[in-house]
């Protein structure tokens, strides 16, 4: 009974968070392309989730910048982390339950001496950051670019789906995370899948749902937000809604659509506008927003409406220092 108590006080533990940000919360940036800076080789189906298995070092590293560069809240290395991907690999569910365990326990880690070490000088502008635990689209798993799609094809149903994720959700919950982060999800039916998950499963901490979208306009799959967020608004487990991994110049609208269709707190952290080609696995040159335009958009952003703001591919711990300087400044 203890451990529901402790769940149950944390369900107000977002909205703390952004009142203490003064009405807006940073998320912290990029993944991938910081480890790779950092050495790492994630060319691989599984991505930065790798690095849990030979660099684990280095994921406590990037957290480490993004906290130094103001984060609010820290994303694990959990997104294309799956039983079944580890399980491809050669390794046993055991040792995939730990490496998913381990991708809270890093970030929490990095958090937890940041923070010992920041809140002993005075005058700090820091807040105590809290740890969301990356839940990768069933297209992220898949590693073929299809969250930026939808199309799942017809033999994967929403008991496909939940089932996918459900075992995934137990071991990062038990984990320990403050909050759930799902990402790029791409259709009504996965959307569907998570919120029944969070019920089946009596989750009692903060999530988020956030979807991507290739058009600035609807889902990856066509589908309006309107029919998306209809589940999303009728759950009381789910805390905040978004978009992550879409193209900056769609945000301002997109947050516009998702205020009009549903009172949760909206959350957003696009990529830096360069396009991922899922099959060749590799980045196109596209018009894309440096730190400065980032800068002069977050506060944008957030009068429009957006609780938490960060960055996702190709965004580093400099956009989120330039974001979160400025979002401090004009609070």
């Amino acid at each position: 009974m203890v451990g529901m108590e402790k769940k149950a006080s944390s369900s107000s533990s977002l909205d703390d968070l952004i009142e203490k940000a003064g009405g807006c919360a940073v998320i912290d940036g990029g993944f991938a392309t910081r480890l790779e800076t950092h050495g790492a080789e994630i060319n691989d189906p599984l991505w930065s989730a790798l690095c849990l298995i030979k660099q684990p070092h280095l994921i406590k590293m990037v957290h480490l910048e993004y906290l130094e560069a103001g984060a609010d809240v820290l994303v694990t290395s959990s997104y294309q982390a799956t039983i079944p991907g580890f399980i491809s690999k050669g390794l046993s569910i055991e040792e995939g339950e730990s490496l998913l365990d381990k991708s809270v326990k890093l970030a929490v880690e990095a958090r937890d001496k940041f923070w010992d070490a920041i809140k002993k000088v005075p005058g700090h502008s820091y807040n105590r950051a809290l740890v969301a635990a990356s839940i990768g689209s069933y297209g992220a798993y898949l590693a073929d670019g299809s969250e930026y799609s939808g199309n799942y094809g017809p033999a994967v149903n929403l008991q496909k789906l939940k089932e996918f994720h459900r075992h995934r959700l137990q071991v990062l919950v038990e984990a320990g995370p403050d909050l759930l982060a799902f990402e790029t999800i791409p259709n009504k039916l996965e959307a569907q899948a998570c919120v029944e998950l969070l019920e089946e499963e009596n989750i009692n901490i903060p999530s988020w749902i956030c979807f991507s979208s290739v058009d600035g306009e609807n889902a990856p799959s066509g589908e309006s937000f309107n029919e998306c967020l209809e589940i999303i608004n009728k759950s009381n487990k789910v805390h905040a809604v978004g978009i992550n991994c879409a193209p900056p110049q769609f945000i301002e609208s997109l947050i516009s659509k998702f205020k009009e269709l549903s009172e949760k707190a909206i959350v957003i952290y696009p990529n830096s506008g360069e396009v991922w080609d899922g099959r060749a696995k590799k980045w196109l040159p596209s018009k894309c927003f440096g730190d400065d335009k980032f800068e002069l958009f977050a506060t944008r952003w957030r009068d429009l409406g957006a609780k938490l703001i960060g960055g996702c591919c190709r965004t580093t711990p400099s956009t989120i220092r330039a974001i979160s300087k400025v979002l401090k400044e004009s609070s």
